[in-house]
């Protein structure tokens, strides 16, 4: 019977890897494509030869939209401002754990859109994922003048905001 159950599971999973080989990659690739969908302040899907391709910008973290983090829609309407319809060139680094395309993108006006997000205060450099100078000393100038969410007295980083919230239990009395 096991030897069984493991031949019908080979088939089952064999065509998803034969799926995966055929797709195309686009790690350390530039290409141009247009802009078809922003979910949210970091993350974008654009049409690139009839094929979608998400894509979650390099160097910046975005506040939450799907959580409800202040500054979270602000940013994917910044983001959306920035080029959604464009056609952007795309220039592709690594795949992150959910598939996504990690990328530096360029609008229309020739505008890096990272680092764009981070000058209006849309966006914190992620520091864990990125040691790239230039994205640090736009978000501390964007702190100092109180661009965009930087106005917020206390604003939360979004790896902050992510992090799973411990039940608070009442006192016994």
């Amino acid at each position: 019977m096991g030897k069984i159950a493991i031949l019908i599971l080979w088939f089952w999973v064999q065509p998803l890897y034969h799926f995966e080989a055929s797709e195309p990659t686009f790690k350390n690739k530039t290409f141009s494509a247009k802009v078809i969908r922003i979910m949210d302040g970091d993350t974008m899907e654009v049409l690139y030869q009839k094929t979608p391709v998400k894509i979650r910008l390099a160097h910046i973290d975005c506040p939450e939209k799907r959580r409800s983090q202040p500054f979270g829609n602000n940013a994917k309407i910044a983001l959306s401002n920035l080029c959604f319809g464009q056609q952007v060139m795309v220039y592709g680094e690594n795949y992150d754990r959910y598939q996504r395309l990690i990328a530096v993108v360029a609008n229309h006006k020739k505008q890096i859109v990272n680092q764009e997000m981070v000058k209006q205060g849309m966006a914190w450099h992620f520091r864990k994922y990125s040691k790239d100078q230039l994205y640090a000393q736009l978000e501390a100038t964007a702190r100092k003048n109180k661009i965009g969410l930087w106005i917020d007295a206390h604003p939360v980083a979004p790896w902050e905001w992510r992090k799973p919230q411990k039940p608070s239990f009442p006192a016994k009395s």
